[in-house]
C-alpha cells in the first residue's frame, strides 16, 4: 500500500505542471476537475503516460471554451459522449463531463446522460481499479469503492453488482478479460459468474467494438489469461467460436495433442519471438495468426483404421475460416489477408524434410510468403511445442538451415523481391504485342523460369522469351491443323 502511495505521489508530481494548471482554470470557471481512471491506476503501478483522462462538472461546450485558448490543438469527435480532446506539447488530454450510461437491452449503443457529481461518475465505471480519481488542483484521492485495495491484491471487481455493470454495457465483460490480460489480475468470482450467466448479452455489441477489445487483449502482455477467461465464461463462443472449438475430444489412445493448449502455447512462443520482427510493441498479425493457425483442425479431423488421427488440409480450411471470422469482425482487408496467408502457409516448411528442397522450392517459399516472410519464420518456429527435446532441436536446426539458404540466395541473386528478369513494357517491346492477356502469360512464364533457374541477364531472358513465344505459336498452329484434319 505504501509503495502504491509513493508511486502515485511521484507520478502526480511529474504531471502537476499540466494537471495543476488545468485544475486552476476549471476552478476559476466554477467547475470541478479530476484525473480519473486509467492514469490514476497506472500511476499506482508506477507506469508513466502522457495521455491524461479527466472528468469534470463542466458541459462539453464549457470544457471547449476552457481548453481552446490553453491547448495547441483541439478536437471534439467524442462530443456526443461528453468528451473534448486537446493536445499541448507532448501531452494529450481528454476531458469528459460527468456521465451516467445505460444500455437499452436491444440497443448496440449506450444512452448517454450527463451526471452531476464525481461520485456518481465513478460508480458507473467498469472496475474498482478504474473507479479512482484525484481531484484537481488539490490532488485529493477519491476511492469510494476500494480500488486501491483491489489493485494491491491484483483483483478486478465491479464497483456495484456485476450484473448491473454488465447490463449497462455488456462490452465490460470482454474488458474484464482484456484487463486481466493487461494487468495479469484475477477477476472476482462474482464477476466471472455474471459473465458466464450473461454471455449472450455480448451479442448486442457491434462487431467493431468487439474487434477492438479483442485486439487489445491479444496484444496484452498476458493474452493467455484473458483468452482462457473468454473460453471459461462462454464469451468466446459468441465472439471467437473457433477458439473453444479447438478443445477437441481426446481420442481414446491420446494420439494427438491438446490442440487448444497447443494453440495458446504457440501464441506465447510467438510473442517471445516478436523481437525478430524489428517493430516496437506487440505485433497483432503475428499473434492472431498463432491463435488461428490450427482452427481448421476440428473440421478436418479423421480417425484412421489403426487409431491414428489426421488433419489433412487443415491449413487450407483454416485459412478460409480465419478470413471469414476476420471479415465478420470488420478487420481491415490488409490484416485479414496477412493473417489468412500465414495460416495457409504455416505447414509449408514441413515439406522441407532435412533439406531436400531445391533452390527453386526455396524461392517459391519466399515468393508465396511475400511481405509476410518474417512473420512466417516466427509462426513456424513457434509452432513447435513438442516435449521431445531431440525432435525440437532437430526442427530448430532444420529451420535455421532454411533461413540460411534463403539469405544465401538473396545475397547471390539480389535482395529485391523475386520478379521476372523483364518487365511488362520490355515484354511488349520484344514480342511486338499490345497490353493484354498475352503479356500476363509471358510475365508468369518468366517468373516461373526465374524461380526455377534463378536470375538471368536481360539478353538471356530476351532469348528465352522469344523461344517460348515461338514454341507457343507452333503449338497453337499444330492444334489448329489437328482440329482441321478432324473436321475434314
Amino acid at each position: 500500500m505504501a509503495s502504491a502511495q509513493q508511486a502515485v505521489a511521484a507520478e502526480l508530481a511529474r504531471i502537476e505542471p499540466v494537471t495543476g494548471e488545468l485544475g486552476r482554470l476549471f476552478a476559476a470557471a466554477g467547475h470541478e476537475l479530476a484525473l480519473v481512471g486509467g492514469p490514476v491506476r497506472d500511476a499506482m503501478l508506477g507506469r508513466k503516460h502522457n495521455d491524461l483522462d479527466l472528468t469534470t462538472s463542466a458541459t462539453p461546450e464549457e470544457t471547449e471554451r476552457i481548453l481552446g485558448p490553453w491547448g495547441d490543438a483541439l478536437w471534439d469527435m467524442g462530443r456526443d459522449f461528453g468528451t473534448i480532446g486537446c493536445r499541448k506539447g507532448p501531452w494529450v488530454v481528454e476531458v469528459t463531463t460527468y456521465r451516467t450510461d445505460a444500455y437499452d437491452p436491444s440497443s448496440r449503443k449506450p444512452a448517454v446522460a450527463f451526471g452531476d457529481s464525481l461520485e456518481g461518475d465513478l460508480v458507473r465505471r467498469d472496475f474498482t481499479v478504474n473507479a479512482m480519481a484525484v481531484r484537481l488542483p488539490g490532488q485529493e484521492l477519491e476511492d469510494p469503492h476500494g480500488g486501491v485495495v483491489d489493485l494491491a491484491h491484483g483483483v478486478l471487481r465491479t464497483p456495484g453488482r456485476p450484473e448491473d455493470s454488465f447490463s449497462d454495457d455488456p462490452l465490460r465483460m470482454m474488458r474484464a478479460a482484456r484487463f486481466a490480460a493487461q494487468l495479469d489480475f484475477e477477476v472476482d468470482e462474482a464477476a466471472v459468474a455474471a459473465m458466464t450467466a450473461m454471455a449472450e448479452r455480448i451479442d448486442i455489441i457491434s462487431a467493431e467494438r468487439v474487434r477492438d477489445e479483442l485486439v487489445k487483449l491479444v496484444c496484452a502482455p498476458h493474452p493467455r489469461r484473458g483468452l482462457a477467461l473468454l473460453v471459461q465464461t462462454g464469451l468466446a463462443e459468441r465472439v471467437l467460436p473457433e477458439l473453444p472449438a479447438l478443445k477437441l475430444e481426446r481420442d481414446e489412445h491420446h494420439r494427438h495433442k491438446d490442440v487448444y493448449e497447443h494453440t495458446l502455447t504457440v501464441l506465447e512462443q510467438a510473442i517471445d519471438l516478436e523481437p525478430r520482427l524489428g517493430g516496437e510493441g506487440p505485433d497483432f498479425v503475428s499473434r492472431f495468426a498463432a491463435l488461428m493457425h490450427d482452427v481448421g483442425k476440428p473440421r478436418t479431423r479423421r480417425f484412421v483404421g489403426d487409431g491414428t488421427v489426421t488433419f489433412h488440409h487443415h491449413d487450407v480450411v483454416g485459412a478460409k475460416i480465419t478470413r471469414k471470422r476476420m471479415q465478420a469482425l470488420r478487420f481491415s482487408k490488409d490484416e485479414t489477408e496477412a493473417v489468412s496467408q500465414l495460416v495457409a502457409l504455416h505447414l509449408r516448411f514441413h515439406g522441407y524434410g532435412s533439406g531436400e528442397w531445391t533452390d527453386s522450392a526455396v524461392r517459391r517459399y519466399v515468393r508465396d510468403a511475400g511481405d509476410q516472410l518474417e512473420r512466417l519464420h516466427v509462426l513456424t518456429r513457434a509452432d513447435c511445442t513438442t516435449r521431445n527435446q531431440r525432435k525440437a532441436d532437430r526442427l530448430r536446426r532444420t529451420y535455421d538451415d532454411l533461413e540460411e539458404r534463403i539469405e544465401r540466395l538473396r545475397e547471390a541473386e539480389g535482395r529485391a523481391a523475386v520478379r521476372p528478369d523483364l518487365d511488362g513494357n520490355q515484354i511488349m517491346e520484344i514480342l511486338g504485342i499490345p497490353a493484354g492477356r498475352e503479356v500476363g502469360e509471358a510475365y508468369r512464364w518468366l517468373l516461373e523460369k526465374r524461380l526455377d533457374d534463378g536470375p538471368m541477364s536481360e539478353e538471356a531472358a530476351r532469348e528465352a522469351l522469344l523461344g517460348w513465344w515461338a514454341e507457343r505459336a507452333d503449338g497453337a498452329d499444330g492444334a489448329e491443323t489437328s482440329e482441321g484434319s478432324e473436321s475434314g
